[in-house]
């Protein structure tokens, strides 16, 4: 008997502005990138956990999504820290590149790259 596959609801989302800057990034390099889009905590940073974003193979502990049409991959004990998170992409003078919007998140550093829980 063949396991069915249980669809998950993605616990992350982008907005248009980071969708379409990982798709500019994947035409760009498509040659040199890996398939699936990691999302994901790392310790370190001013405040405890730093984000990790990065073009990735699958590992033995990643669950998949499908996030408008990117293939997302997540270790699975990262889930809890990101969960309800949006990823945007900032075009601004004073703020360039992905932010990311964490209602888990109890306390972030000034640039916004770690946080706490």
């Amino acid at each position: 008997m063949e396991k069915e596959e249980i669809a998950v609801e993605a616990p992350i989302r982008f907005t248009e502005g980071a969708i379409e800057k990982l798709s500019e990034i994947k035409t760009e390099q498509s040659e040199d990138i890996a398939p699936f889009l990691r999302i994901g905590v790392k310790g370190g940073g001013c405040s405890g956990l730093s984000y990790l974003l990065a073009f990735d193979q699958k590992e033995k502990n990643d669950k998949e999504f499908l996030i408008q049409d990117i293939p997302v991959i997540m270790n699975q004990a990262h889930v809890m820290y990101v969960l309800g998170m949006e990823v945007d992409f900032e075009h601004g003078l004073n703020s360039r590149g992905f932010t990311f919007n964490n209602p888990n998140a109890t306390d972030t550093c000034g640039c916004g790259e770690s946080f706490s829980t």
